[in-house]
């Protein structure tokens, strides 16, 4: 079989076929994705819109809420690494199709939560459940979309972590207005059960859809195949590392996996205590604050796509995710000091929400410069264990000092810091192969 390069007549024809194939393999795997992401994303939060509800029906304090949150992340973290050595030994398409199938059944089961105890065992095993979905979905986007092709794929696939607030605060907002006391249920048990019986009909239509291999892809004619292949070996032979050992060895993955545990530090603090920071600020109604929830996620989305083109284009990773920490830390600051004035402290959260959702797609663009192959599945998944242990840092520090000081500002305060600190450590630490440009 001839290459592209042959049976083509110039360079620009040569970018047509890359732009058409990655379009059709786009339409192919990004959707479902997506749709499979808003959910993990939205199962993860669910207890941010519940947690008022919650707390009252179970006699919860925010140190107990806290811990709940940060148990989902212990059993997360515990899970992480294995599961995804698994993946890359039985294929994505049927280990991801696991993941989401064990994790619904786990969050609807939130329902029969009625203790404190209950609340903290049930939070785990969630966790444990959907542990290496996350790792899980990028490595397998890896095996399908080249580096140039990153920063717009990434963006993609977090405008779900956009869409779950979007869509998922205002239908929260509805869920607990109106389905309190339906077949004998509190709202916040609806909450939880709408939230994980699609995971099982998205879990059949990911055994049903994904390929595991482009050699495989019956959507593709044999001449995308080759090509396609030849781009995403190029990568592989410019990556610094191709096994788990010799990153983890390297300053880049030590700073890497330091790095994401303060980025997740920020994005807890978001996702589990928006809603209260709204509340505080004096609004009771719930589906007044699912609205105004989902506006941080909203214009947060929008840059995020805007950004993850730009980023491409630039090709410097690291320059951009600094940026998009300083945006993070006004937020947080803002927020911090708005905390009683309803306008700014609104302006500040969507500054906050612009800056985390355009962060972490950044990021995961950068971990494929130092691992590859067979190292890529338990790399990225050891790299995104050591962020989520911010998932427990985070939300039990938060929920201590609110119970301590009656409010969230100090703590607010501290992760302002925190984005300062993770933003300088990536743009004057980066060794060189996480400041080489992508061309």
């Amino acid at each position: 079989m001839k290459a592209i390069s042959e049976t083509t007549p110039s360079v620009r024809t040569v970018e047509d076929f890359e732009a058409a194939l990655m379009r059709k393999v786009k339409l192919r795997i990004i959707p479902l994705i997506v749709i499979c992401y808003l959910f993990a994303w939205y199962d993860r939060i669910n207890i941010s819109f519940a947690k008022f509800h919650m707390q009252s029906d179970l006699a919860l304090s925010n140190t107990a809420y806290g811990l709940g949150a940060s148990l989902f992340v212990v059993g997360y973290v515990l899970c992480e690494v294995p599961s995804n050595s698994i993946l890359y030994r039985v294929g994505a398409r049927k280990w991801i199709a696991r993941i989401m199938a064990t994790w619904g059944i786990a969050t609807a089961c939130m329902v029969f939560v009625e203790t404190e105890t209950q609340f903290y065992i049930a939070r785990f095993i969630i966790g444990a459940a959907e542990a290496g979905f996350a790792p899980g979905i990028l490595y397998y986007l890896s095996t399908w979309f080249p580096a140039k092709q990153k920063g717009r794929v990434s963006s993609l696939l977090y405008i779900a972590l956009a869409a779950s607030g979007i869509i998922g605060a205002p239908i929260s907002g509805f869920i607990l207005g109106n389905f309190d006391g339906v077949a004998g249920f509190a709202g916040w048990h609806w909450l939880f059960l709408l939230g994980g019986i699609p995971c099982l009909i998205l879990a059949f239509l990911v055994l049903r859809t994904f390929v595991d291999r482009v050699e495989d892809a019956k959507f593709l004619t044999d001449e995308e195949k080759v090509h396609l292949r030849s781009l995403l070996d190029k990568d592989a032979k410019t990556a610094e590392s191709h096994t788990l050992l010799a990153a983890i060895k390297s300053p880049a993955f030590i700073l890497l996996a330091l790095v994401y545990f303060l980025v997740q530090n920020a994005s807890y603090a978001m996702n589990f205590w928006m809603p209260q920071m709204i509340r505080s600020a004096g609004f009771d109604d719930a589906m007044t604050i699912g609205w105004l929830t989902a506006l941080p996620y909203l214009l947060g989305g929008v840059c995020m796509l805007i950004l993850g083109a730009y980023a491409d284009r630039l090709g410097n990773r690291r320059v951009v995710f600094s940026g998009c920490m300083l945006v993070t830390f006004v937020g947080f600051l803002g927020a911090a000091y708005f905390a009683t004035q309803p306008v700014y402290l609104m302006i500040s959260l969507t500054i906050m929400g612009i800056g985390i959702l355009t962060t972490i797609p950044t990021f995961w663009t950068l971990p494929q410069k130092i691992v590859t192959g067979s190292g890529a599945a338990a790399g990225i998944a050891l790299i995104n264990s050591c962020g989520q242990l911010g998932g427990v840092v985070s939300p039990l520090m938060i929920g201590k000092i609110t119970d301590v000081t009656g409010s969230t500002t100090l703590a607010l305060y501290l992760i302002a810091g925190l984005c300062v600190i993770c933003s300088a450590l990536l743009f004057f630490g980066a060794p060189e192969s996480l400041r080489r440009k992508e061309v």
